[in-house]
């Protein structure tokens, strides 16, 4: 008798930590038993209690925002999110949920704890909003040790959000009445957790609007280095190719004595298949020094990258020099019309003749030339102290340098680097585009199109920064083409404030350079101008970075600081020449960028 009524007290206290005060003394045995298990950590989908997906054919069978509209399984399929996939988006490892149309696929969240495990900086989550404007909530991120931090998740909706952040659109919505085109957006949204501590579990925010479809820890990438990277600036018609392999040229910043290779197909709307992959040391044109060296993907020769997501090779033995061009060859055996390009190259690279020429040995298959790069977006060599990233515009992507002599200014920064001893030698990733701003997207971010100024600085902030390989310190220098275009300072203060607090948050030094002179510029007025200086005189007061780089004062003439120092001046007024573009490399302090 003693022992039943022990057993009761206890079950009553647990029932008095894990459910209202109000009903705690009144709630039958079952019913708390019932609530303490709701309340221990369960993986995602044992909470899935929406239906997001229904089959053309029968959009009856889901329900995915409470009036009868779902997504189409026949467009997932087409763009390759087929049930049970593994998609990796900004670094991060998720899974389409393993579900036929019309079965439970997605959770509202609602308070529900899910259980979770992995070190790294950052929680990703596969989600979007119904209700016609973003879905918020706060969340709490428990950790191995006992401790937790609380986080805030935005899931943009899923018919009216920015196609610029999406993960991939598909072009139509189901809805009882039949299937309309338009737009049904589907999102990957990171927040930072405590970075490397063992994550335990995730209590989901309280807002039903807010569907999850599977959360994952982006790792850290411990043991890599990123040597070169280049932004997605926007989504092109190529080609056409036709069973071609594409052979393109990159230069190295750090080396090591192991290789991987990052494939993106951002802003896609179909897969891309890739048939095999390659790389080598460059001798000359599009001929390796040495036989290629195969890659593999998840230990396959080959592989698809779905829409909107990327590929990482597997590591292989391979030994990068530290400033050298290598040849990252792959083979297209489909027909490809449209691919995620970065435009400003300014690097001749090759198109083969039909077939796989991968592992040639020579140049001779490769016939035609291009220069862009189409696909690829990075290279990681083992070890090393981690990577600066440069998130810029026109004059970081290397506008006015010389073609295919690697002048751009993280360039020559990373040759500094390489012969400095007193710093660590920091892989350098350039993430410049032509044309970009901080605030406004040029590339609405969906489609294909001629315009390849890329999304704006924030909305691409978390892929071509937050998620670089062992990204330490980021420089931003961006800003002119905001106020060239009529961006007020106050908008592009307000831009490089959120920069700056995201970057803190995921464990970032960051660093900004105050924004270089245009005057005679056809767009650079004195309003222009104005704007210009007030943003810089921020940049240089606010304490909001961990420092400030003047390349306004590095570049404007002393005797009229509105425009560059003629010797500086490419001829364009806007951007620097050669001489210009060394004295920025040479400006930097690289104790600044010590992390």
């Amino acid at each position: 008798m003693r022992r039943r009524v022990w057993s009761t007290a206890v079950v009553l206290a647990l029932l008095t930590a894990t459910a209202p005060v109000a009903s705690a003394a009144t709630a039958p045995v079952g019913t708390a038993r019932a609530t303490a298990a709701a309340a221990r950590p369960q993986p995602l989908e044992r909470h899935f209690d929406n239906r997001a997906v229904s089959d053309d054919g029968r959009p009856g069978e889901a329900d995915f925002d409470g009036s009868g509209g779902s997504l189409s399984a026949q467009d997932l399929a087409a763009a390759g999110w087929t049930p049970g996939r593994s998609l990796t988006v900004q670094g991060a490892r998720l899974t389409w949920p393993d579900r036929v149309a019309g079965e439970p696929d997605n959770v509202r969240a609602d308070g529900q704890s899910v259980r979770v495990r992995g070190r790294g900086d950052a929680l990703a989550f596969l989600v979007a909003g119904t209700g016609g404007s973003p879905a918020r909530g706060t969340g709490t991120v428990r950790y191995g040790d006992g401790t937790r931090s609380s986080y805030r998740l935005t899931a943009p909706d899923w018919r009216t959000g920015p196609l610029a952040t999406k993960a991939v659109a598909l072009p139509h919505v189901n809805t009882p009445d039949g299937q309309v085109a338009e737009r049904a957006r589907l999102y990957v949204v990171t927040v930072p957790v405590v970075r490397g501590r063992e994550v335990a579990s995730v209590s989901l925010p309280r807002n039903r609007s807010l569907h999850v479809f599977d959360l994952a820890v982006r790792p850290l990438s411990s043991g890599w280095t990123g040597t070169w990277a280049a932004s997605t600036s926007g989504y092109t018609a190529v080609g056409p190719w036709t069973d071609r392999t594409l052979r393109l040229v990159v230069h190295t910043s750090a080396g090591g004595p192991r290789v991987r290779i990052r494939l993106d197909n951002t802003f896609a709307g179909a897969p891309v298949r890739v048939g095999s992959a390659t790389v080598a040391v460059r001798a000359a044109g599009a001929a390796p020094r040495g036989a290629p060296v195969p890659l593999s993907f998840r230990g396959a020769a080959e592989t698809v990258i779905p829409a909107g997501a990327q590929v990482y090779s597997d590591p292989v033995a391979f030994d990068v020099p530290p400033g050298s061009d290598l040849l990252v060859s792959f083979h297209l055996p489909g027909t490809v019309t449209a691919a995620p390009v970065h435009r400003l190259a300014l690097q001749t690279s090759y198109v083969s003749e039909p077939g796989d020429h991968a592992r040639d040995g020579s140049a001779a298959a490769y016939t035609s030339t291009i220069t862009t790069w189409p696909l690829l977006t990075g290279v990681d060599v083992g070890g090393g102290p981690g990577s600066v990233v440069v998130l810029g515009d026109s004059i970081t992507d290397g506008e006015k340098s010389a073609p295919d002599a690697n002048r751009r200014w993280p360039d020559l920064l990373a040759a500094r680097l390489r012969g400095e001893g007193t710093v660590p030698r920091y892989g350098v990733l350039n993430q410049g585009i032509s044309a970009n701003r901080v605030v406004g997207d040029r590339y609405p971010g969906d489609g294909v199109s001629t315009d390849t100024g890329g999304v704006s600085a924030l909305n691409r902030l978390d892929r071509d920064v937050l998620a670089q390989t062992s990204a330490r310190t980021v420089v931003v220098f961006q800003g002119v083409n905001d106020v060239r275009w009529g961006a007020t300072s106050g908008q592009v203060i307000a831009g490089l404030r959120k920069i700056a607090a995201r970057g803190h948050a995921r464990g970032l030094r960051v660093l900004a350079a105050t924004i270089a002179p245009c005057e005679g510029e056809t767009r650079c007025t004195a309003a222009a101008d104005a704007e210009r200086v007030e943003v810089n005189t921020w940049m240089r007061r606010a304490g909001v970075f961990d420092g400030v780089l003047d390349f306004d004062a590095v570049l404007r003439d002393p005797d009229r600081p509105s425009r560059l120092l003629p010797a500086y001046d490419s001829g364009d007024h806007l951007h620097p020449g050669g001489a210009g573009l060394a004295a920025l490399a040479e400006s930097v302090d690289l104790r600044m960028l010590r992390r």
